[in-house]
């Protein structure tokens, strides 16, 4: 944010501009008898300059500051992201704003000038990363933005947090080894995904160091959600021979995998042991309750807020990544083989 929005005028950036301070005010009330070169320019230099109408400035002295916290879905995890940022934000006395990414169709300079008008101080988004056009954008504007389990990076360096998934993925296919399972499958996310990757390379690393052979229909990655599990599972039970374990690379995917088996006549664990990743309010809810990795999806969400207002700050942060540990949570969906 700059550090004295108040020192821009109508009559700065009217100036800078070439034009009148009227045509200034025609931009910023959408006016349109402005030729879009002169609005084009005249809104990057609002950006530019940081300006932020008067009686905005007077509202943001009277109201909690702000940061906007994007998702593209609401599901059991992000849930509790959310809370973890919304719960920081309670103690910090900052408010968390919970806006829908996909709606956020605007993605030029007025769409960031209008998150700095309504006294947003920094971003956060949950696994997916903003556009290039909207990092763009939210730079100029001197928005920061942290990034929560970004599934894919982007060109543009942004700074995330995230848990030591590479780490999680070894130690719930180690679990499997050790209960004496060799015939395991890996049902994970979105191929392309890094956060898949990590996992996957994980459960490939505890399978390689205990020289078991991965057969190639013995890894499916379709994605992290409910219905993914179930059909993706279903095709890993279909095989033969057909796996004794799964390790599903989320919660969600892993109780879709587990509706599958029942759907053959599969008991849970005694036919087939199933581990999930995240451990969400769900992996409790079910019968048995689900063997899974847990991140600390709420600390992920507090450290990506603090992280998110010392940027806004101006503050230097140690690193542009921050990984949380990861902890294996045994509970009855597996057994030995």
């Amino acid at each position: 944010m700059p550090s004295n929005p108040g020192r821009t005028t109508l009559a700065t950036v009217a100036a800078s501009a070439g034009v009148s301070v009227a045509t200034v005010s025609k931009v910023l009330n959408g006016r349109s008898d402005v030729a879009p070169a002169t609005r084009s320019l005249v809104q990057s230099l609002l950006l530019e300059q940081g300006y932020v109408p008067l009686a905005s400035r007077r509202n943001q002295a009277q109201v909690t500051a702000t940061v906007e916290l994007g998702v593209d879905d609401l599901c059991a995890y992000s849930t509790e992201v959310i809370k973890g940022a919304v719960e920081a934000g309670a103690e910090l006395g900052v408010a968390v704003v919970v806006t829908y990414m996909k709606e956020a169709a605007g993605v030029g300079v007025s769409w960031a000038r209008d998150l700095v008008v309504a006294g947003r101080r920094a971003m956060i988004t949950i696994s997916s990363v903003p556009t290039s056009a909207q990092l763009a954008a939210l730079s100029q504007a001197r928005i920061p933005v942290v990034v929560v389990d970004p599934l894919n990076l982007p060109d543009t360096p942004v700074t995330s947090v995230g848990s030591t998934n590479f780490t999680g993925g070894l130690s719930a296919t180690q679990h499997l080894l050790d209960l004496g399972h060799r015939r395991i499958a890996y049902l994970g996310g979105p191929a392309t995904s890094t956060t898949n990757q990590a996992r996957m390379h994980g459960y490939r690393a505890a399978m390689e160091a205990a020289g078991v052979p991965v057969p190639t229909e013995y890894v499916r990655t379709p994605g992290f959600c409910y219905p993914h599990g179930m059909k993706e599972g279903a095709v890993l039970l279909d095989l033969d021979p057909a796996p004794t374990a799964i390790f599903a690379a989320g919660d969600e995917s892993a109780l879709g995998a587990i509706q599958a088996a029942r759907a053959r006549g599969l008991r849970i664990p005694e036919d087939l042991s199933v581990v999930g990743f995240d451990d969400t309010e769900i992996a409790t809810m079910t019968s048995p309750q689900l063997t899974t990795v847990r991140q600390p999806l709420r600390e992920m969400g507090a450290v990506a807020l603090r992280t998110a207002l010392r940027l806004a700050a101006g503050q230097k942060i140690a690193s542009n990544h921050i990984e949380l540990a990861t902890e294996l949570v045994v509970r009855g969906s597996t057994l030995a083989a």
